[in-house]
């Protein structure tokens, strides 16, 4: 399992929901995307991202403590939506490990709530903020075949692409930052 790049047609597409019977045989696809995201030191992995075209994510946004190991504590989302923002919004610099080598700023919610289905089937909710509500949003949006680049007025898309294109040049790979 590797991570899809842009432009690759796959990000752009809408995903499928999974089916309650779909869930036990996409478990360790669900598990095999958590070590991908570890790999490539990235905080979420939506489906589509390695090529799945089916709702699903997984984001761990625990913080990093300086001089010791990353704990992983991965959290999976099945058919995730927002049923609540609130807070007003704030803007803030943001990576895609499947847009490697630059960072866009995008204007995100600052608190949302999310239902979905764990690994086992069970419906859970999640309220997050800050951070975690932006990392969140984020993948959602991969669900529905947005990449950051449709965050941008034409301009700065332009600007990100041209940014981009010389980070691959370069070669930016997945986990790279700009």
């Amino acid at each position: 399992m590797r991570v899809v790049l842009s432009p690759d047609p796959v990000l752009r597409e809408k995903c499928e929901p999974v089916e309650l019977t779909e869930i036990p045989k996409l478990r360790s696809t669900a598990r095999q995307m958590a070590k991908v995201m570890y790999k490539n030191r990235g905080c979420g992995l939506a489906a589509p991202q390695v090529g799945i075209t089916k709702r699903i994510i997984v984001v761990d946004c625990t913080p990093e403590v300086e001089g010791e190991p990353l704990p992983q504590n991965p959290s999976f989302y099945i058919n995730p939506v927002i049923t609540r923002a609130w807070g007003g919004e704030s803007e803030s610099e943001e990576g895609c490990l499947s847009i490697p080598g630059i960072s866009v700023v995008i204007k995100r919610h600052n608190n949302i709530v999310v239902e979905a289905l764990d690994l086992d089937g069970q419906p859970f909710t999640v309220e997050a903020e800050g951070f975690h509500a932006r990392a969140l949003q984020h993948e959602l949006d991969h669900l529905d075949g947005k990449t950051m680049f449709e965050h941008l007025d034409p301009i700065d898309r332009i600007n990100a692409f041209k940014a981009y294109e010389q980070a691959l040049a370069e070669g930016a790979k997945p986990g790279d930052v700009g």
